[in-house]
């Protein structure tokens, strides 16, 4: 398998104190990764170093092969990396196709494969939001929102798509519904690296867990025995091996 992310020994501080410690870490093309820790570990800012939303002060940043630790947000997405935000923030005053016609348009900047309004359709087909095209998106419930962001990061037509805490605030059956539409995904070959902190989401898709604390990554491998590890189960539940 080819690595389609590749950080290597990345540290980024706020205010002087390190929020990612000399991490390393690599997703392979095709592969769905998730990544878990408290609050406070790093996840979100891992995310964000990799979409180009912060940069390190040390270490490198790979994506695709190609040298982007100091490339622009949109350049990255250019290339192929997309992400959907924590907190979705559709622009509430346009309906539900033009805000993925927003992101159709955006994505395909440099390698457009065919007319942007087709591809914003395919992306809320995928989505399981065309029947939600003309419904402005400020009147969306929690679960459609959520859809919506992830079609408009699918308008892009990621090679990689990042996801931010996709699930949280959803009920179990919308959870479920969710993790279905994710594993669509990466079975239609999307490469996932999602950040989650419902557990069992990812147990029920992912192919690989890496756990996370204080910006150091403290275990990873299969999914169900990186949670039940003595670290992992430490520093979610002050569990030691004792």
């Amino acid at each position: 398998m080819t690595a389609v992310i590749e950080v290597d020994r990345v540290t980024k501080s706020f205010l002087g104190a390190p929020v990612i410690a000399d991490l390393s870490f690599s997703v392979q093309e095709g592969e769905a990764v998730g990544i878990v820790g408290p609050n406070g570990a790093g996840k979100t800012t891992l995310l964000n170093l990799i979409a180009g939303d912060l940069a390190p002060e040390r270490g490198t940043i790979h994506f695709d092969g190609r040298d982007v630790t100091r490339l622009r947000p949109d350049k990255r997405c250019h290339a192929g990396l997309a992400r959907t935000a924590q907190v979705p923030r559709p622009f509430d005053g346009l309906s539900v196709f033009e805000n993925v016609l927003v992101g159709a348009t955006f994505g395909t900047h440099e390698r457009a494969s065919g007319p942007a309004k087709d591809l914003a359709a395919q992306a809320l087909a995928q989505a399981d939001m065309l029947d939600k095209a003309n419904v402005l998106a400020g009147t969306l419930g929690l679960l459609d929102r959520k859809r919506l962001e992830l079609a408009r990061a699918l308008a892009t037509e990621p090679k990689v798509l990042l996801l931010d805490e996709i699930a949280g605030g959803l009920t179990e059956a919308e959870v479920h519904l969710l993790v279905e539409k994710i594993r669509q995904l990466a079975a239609g070959g999307v490469t996932i690296v999602w950040i989650e902190h419902i557990v069992h989401a990812l147990l029920a898709m992912v192919d690989r867990i890496m756990a996370m604390s204080f910006g150091r990554k403290i275990a990873e491998g299969d999914p169900h025995e990186v949670m039940g590890s003595p670290a992992v189960r430490e520093v979610y539940l002050g569990v030691g091996e004792a």
